[in-house]
């Protein structure tokens, strides 16, 4: 039964980038940037993985997207997860990409961008796996750091076909955003967001219809 639904083409719709790395790749990031873990192997890595709460998981994903630091980095970020995806046979791919989660810890929005574009472009080359980004706000900052992100966007925007919203919901409701999504709307981007993983169900309702989504 696996072989079969492993040989079944197929289409990833909901996968955050920086979460597709895996603690392997992560120590070996971390020992070419020369940056210090707080783990001490892989194996102590994965039993953090074991974590009880959206927030836990944040503070675990924030900590290891830290090792991404050069064009090179995210290319092989991006690389290691389109071979995961030839091997379970994934013919398209729509992953999230989180740019402030780089940006504000001062990796310029191109340097990312340019690693994660050579991957996916070498994908579809390669691999035969067609591929779209989403642009994805953080919701624990601010509006303003939204908009300005859509703005280093768009010298990006064929890379892009939606943006979307995650991280620390409780707190944050997608009304937050409302006018940074209807002005990614007016250029075309689909909308989508998280809603109501740790939040009310009116984050949800907030978000269908104040985005549109």
């Amino acid at each position: 039964m696996y072989d079969w639904l492993n040989a079944l083409p197929k289409a990833e719709l909901h996968l955050h980038l920086e979460g597709s790395l895996e603690p392997e790749l992560l120590f070996r990031l971390a020992e070419r940037n020369k940056i210090a873990l707080p783990w001490d192997n892989v194996d102590a890595l994965r039993s953090a993985y074991n974590f009880g709460n959206l927030q836990e998981f944040l503070d675990l994903y924030y900590a290891g997207a830290d090792v991404l630091r050069t064009e090179q980095d995210f290319y092989d970020l991006t690389w290691a997860y389109l071979q995961k995806c030839e091997a379970q046979n994934v013919v398209h791919t729509e992953p999230f990409f989180d740019p402030q989660t780089h940006t504000d810890r001062g990796i310029p929005f191109e340097v990312a961008m340019r690693g994660i574009s050579g991957a996916l472009a070498d994908g579809r080359e390669l691999l035969g796996i067609s591929s779209g980004l989403i642009l994805s706000f953080l919701r624990h900052l601010s509006e303003d750091d939204a908009f300005k992100t859509l703005e280093q966007a768009m010298p990006f925007r064929d890379a892009f076909f939606a943006v979307g919203l995650d991280s620390s919901e409780v707190g944050h409701p997608p009304s937050k955003f409302e006018r940074v999504f209807a002005k990614a709307r007016a250029e075309g981007f689909l909308a989508v967001a998280h809603a109501g993983e740790e939040g009310p169900p009116a984050y949800i309702w907030e978000a269908l219809v104040n985005f549109d989504c």
